[in-house]
């Protein structure tokens, strides 16, 4: 299957849940009718995008489209209005000259942080580079156990200390050994934080700080990863996340288990933080770069 079918793929439950009824109303309509236009707000909706852009997405489509509109019609029309609003929400991963290039990868419990690091791990690994995880999540031990099993099935290595140990020597040690080693990336996955306990988010400080004492910089890249069956609930804890260490940018997923897709355009508009990539199932290849024209194409286009 190729990426762009794995996107359409992961995207099913968000797509069928919004296009299949405006289907059967289109079948009975020759336009963009007053009903029509409620019903098409009112999906818009349930799909996560919000009320203030679901209201804007069908005041534009009233006010360019006015002639009868085909389903086809209406999905191309709707993709130019998904593509406007997200256009500029990606943006490539630029190494940086001295290694590693660093990764602070967070986000709440059960967001599917850790498993996003291996994937990631797993990309970097298939491109030809090398791959560093530290395990910081020390206040679980089956956490460090999860990212030792991980980078073990993708061939890559992981730093790790007992349980309880502190989170920053971990990346202390893990950020030394893969500036000895000549690491091209090294990826650190921290614990599963809570937005509202804030010494846990003043622990992610820390650990930013750690890596500024060592590098001379901050972490390269600080990633949040959304779990996209929250929806806009996410908005909260990113923008905590956000004071805490200044996010780069976001990997949402789980898009192929939620109706909520469209929770990805509020989350941008809002942020204005990049989209880097999207997760649309649990095997190692199902993490995709964000494209904004591939993701609205395959979130309207049957």
């Amino acid at each position: 299957m190729g990426l762009f079918e794995r996107l359409r793929s992961g995207l099913r439950k968000t797509r069928e849940a919004f296009l299949s009824p405006l289907e059967e109303t289109l079948k009975t309509r020759k336009g963009l009718d007053r009903d029509l236009l409620y019903e098409l707000e009112e999906l818009l909706i349930l799909a996560d995008v919000g009320p203030e852009l679901a209201e804007e997405i069908v005041r534009n489509l009233a006010e360019r489209y006015t002639d009868s509109l085909t389903p086809t019609g209406l999905e191309a029309a709707l993709e130019e209005e998904v593509f406007s609003i997200l256009e500029g929400a990606e943006r490539a991963i630029v190494p940086p000259r001295e290694k590693p290039c660093v990764f602070l990868i967070v986000g709440v419990n059960g967001s599917g942080k850790t498993t996003t690091a291996a994937k990631l791990a797993h990309k970097f690994k298939s491109q030809g580079k090398s791959v560093l995880l530290a395990a910081a999540d020390t206040f679980r031990a089956a956490a460090i156990d999860q990212l030792v099993e991980l980078g073990e099935r993708v061939g890559v290595e992981v730093i790790s200390h007992r349980p309880g140990a502190d989170p920053g020597a971990v990346v202390h040690d893990a950020l030394e050994h893969a500036q000895k080693r000549g690491y091209d990336f090294l990826l650190v996955d921290t614990a599963g934080r809570l937005q509202t306990k804030v010494p846990l988010m003043a622990e992610l400080a820390k650990i930013r700080r750690v890596v500024e004492k060592l590098a001379g910089r901050p972490p390269d890249e600080r990633i949040l990863v959304i779990d996209a069956t929250v929806g806009q609930n996410a908005l909260s804890q990113a923008r905590l996340f956000h004071e805490a260490v200044g996010l780069t940018g976001l990997v949402i997923t789980k898009l192929d288990g939620t109706a909520k897709g469209g929770a990805v355009l509020p989350i941008w508009r809002e942020l204005g933080v990049p989209i880097l990539w999207i997760g649309v199932g649990e095997g190692m290849e199902d993490l995709l770069e964000f494209r904004a024209r591939d993701f609205a194409r395959a979130l309207v286009r049957r």
